[in-house]
């Protein structure tokens, strides 16, 4: 008796487990990269206008271009100067030297479009995805943005020639780093008011990167091909470190020997590029200061670089895909017609079902919480 009781409970469980997992089916998860162009200035031959997806994990293959907007006055794309995207508004921002645009990831339709007089640079979005921080082009200040309408909220003025932006995980601080200043600003985003600056640092901050843990900061600094490192807490400079082996040359663009710095997620090793010598060096960084240990070179100068969500691949502006872990090439970004594209302003979103769950950084932040 006891035995049959047995049997059929065992049989009408193994029947309910096996209904939940039919209708509870895990839903695939795509693994796409957005590369928004013209992301060098305003080269079309670089990759045309919109952007241009990539499957991840078929080496990147092209999957589609969305049109975008972002026309200057006369009438031609502009630069774009950055992108990032809110999983929680479904949407998807890029800022040109004129304009901000909004753009839908489900529809692929541009929502609305905010045209400024100051115009935009390389906007960071808060982590619950509702606030954006906006600097104007190279003014004297940064914009406060609601993701949602597009409104602009408050301001902040540090007078540096606005320029890139970094908001920290913890959603406790906002970085920002002007043209014109050797000192980056720590404002916090509850009371803006609240600001604090770390350096200086030996030269005017170009592109710069953060710790998971938001104790550190890895600024790239005209002048110096390498970077420098800052305490976010005591707000002072710790090292200056430089590449060597290699000389500071000619550069195409930026005006800056190193202009691109990022922290592998695991944050083991810091990659700087170095434009006069198309290259890309990579320091251990389990040590401090960290130690030059390889070179990469690369098929033309290189303005910036970031990681893949699992650290797999670096993505460099130069279009090519790196193995972290081999430090071989081994893709290039092409577009649909197979020519080379080149990029400075990519963002990695995982969707399902087109509904976006997750989404990197165009910023090669460190991921050790």
């Amino acid at each position: 008796m006891n035995f049959g009781i047995n049997f059929f409970l065992t049989f009408f469980l193994s029947l309910n487990i096996f209904s939940q997992n039919s209708d509870n089916q895990p839903l695939k998860v795509n693994k796409y990269l957005y590369v928004a162009v013209p992301g060098i200035r305003n080269y079309l031959d670089y990759g045309g206008h919109g952007i241009v997806v990539y499957d991840i994990e078929s080496n990147y293959k092209f999957v589609k271009r969305i049109p975008t907007q972002g026309l200057g006055p006369d009438g031609k794309p502009s630069n774009v100067k950055g992108i990032c995207v809110s999983a929680s508004l479904q949407s998807i921002y890029i800022t040109t030297i004129h304009s901000l645009q909004r753009i839908d990831i489900k529809t692929e339709k541009v929502l609305w479009e905010k045209f400024l007089p100051e115009g935009f640079d390389r906007l960071e979005i808060s982590p619950d995805g509702l606030t954006i921080y906006a600097p104007s082009f190279e003014k004297e200040f940064w914009n406060i943005i609601n993701a949602r309408t597009g409104e602009i909220i408050d301001k902040i003025m540090p007078k540096s020639a606005a320029h890139n932006t970094i908001y920290g995980a913890n959603g406790k601080e906002v970085y920002l780093a002007g043209l014109k200043s050797p000192y980056l600003t720590v404002v916090n985003p509850k009371k803006i008011e609240d600001t604090r600056q770390i350096g200086p640092f030996s030269n005017f901050i170009r592109p710069f990167t953060v710790n998971g843990k938001q104790t550190l900061v890895y600024v790239n600094v005209n002048e110096l091909l390498g970077f420098e490192i800052g305490n976010l807490k005591t707000g002072k400079m710790l090292y200056s470190v430089q590449v060597k082996g290699f000389e500071k040359g000619e550069i195409k663009r930026h005006g800056c020997p190193s202009h691109g710095i990022g922290l592998t997620p695991n944050e083991k090793e810091v990659w700087v590029v170095d434009g006069a010598n198309s290259a890309v060096h990579v320091f251990d960084n389990t040590q401090m200061p960290p130690i030059q240990k390889e070179t990469i070179t690369l098929r033309d100068q290189p303005g910036w670089i970031t990681f893949t969500l699992d650290g797999k691949s670096a993505i460099l502006s130069t279009g090519e895909i790196i193995d972290t872990k081999t430090k071989k090439i081994t893709a290039t970004l092409q577009d649909e017609n197979g020519k080379n594209l080149s990029s400075e302003k990519v963002v990695e979103i995982h969707i399902s079902n087109q509904k976006a769950l997750k989404n990197g950084s165009q910023f090669g932040v460190g991921r050790v919480i």
